[in-house]
């Protein structure tokens, strides 16, 4: 077995950032009593008023049963509302309540404040090279992947 060492494994360096990240933004989305899941999903939310909850979960990058349960809770807390499809009335259309965009509104903040904190970290040329070599990444890893062989 060929093994590389630690250092040398990007991997392990994506998901160190990763978890810091997500550490960070839960620690800043605490006091707007907010997780970094109920987040995203309001500012998908806030972006495309009416997404179904499958649609949301790929937009945040979880598994369908999280995001049901994502959902759930934002709709006891009063931040979102879901209901039936004009057309589909199996599939529930969920929006932002007055009180989501409040709460949203006060969550962005906080979460802005540690990606400008992040992003001031490196100059404008770093940040640019950066977000370059993560597309590069996400690019690469998706076209290995075995469930997409000979998919363009």
């Amino acid at each position: 077995m060929t093994s590389m060492p630690l250092p040398e494994r990007l991997g392990s360096h994506l998901k160190r950032a990763e978890q810091a990240l997500s550490a960070a933004k839960h620690a800043a989305l605490k006091p707007a009593h907010l997780t970094v899941s109920q987040y995203a999903a309001l500012l998908h939310l806030s972006q495309s008023p009416g997404i179904s909850a499958a649609a949301l979960a790929r937009a945040c990058a979880v598994t369908p049963p999280t995001m049901n349960t994502v959902l759930k809770n934002l709709q006891e807390n009063g931040l979102i509302e879901r209901t039936p499809h004009e057309w589909h009335k199996n599939i529930l259309e969920t929006r932002l309540t007055e009180k989501g965009e409040r709460v949203l509104a006060d969550g962005d903040t906080r979460a802005v404040r540690v990606e400008r904190g992040l992003a001031a970290e490196f100059s404008a040329e770093e940040r640019e090279t950066l977000i370059a070599l993560l597309g590069r990444c996400i690019e690469s890893l998706q076209a290995s992947r075995p469930d997409r062989a000979g998919t363009p």
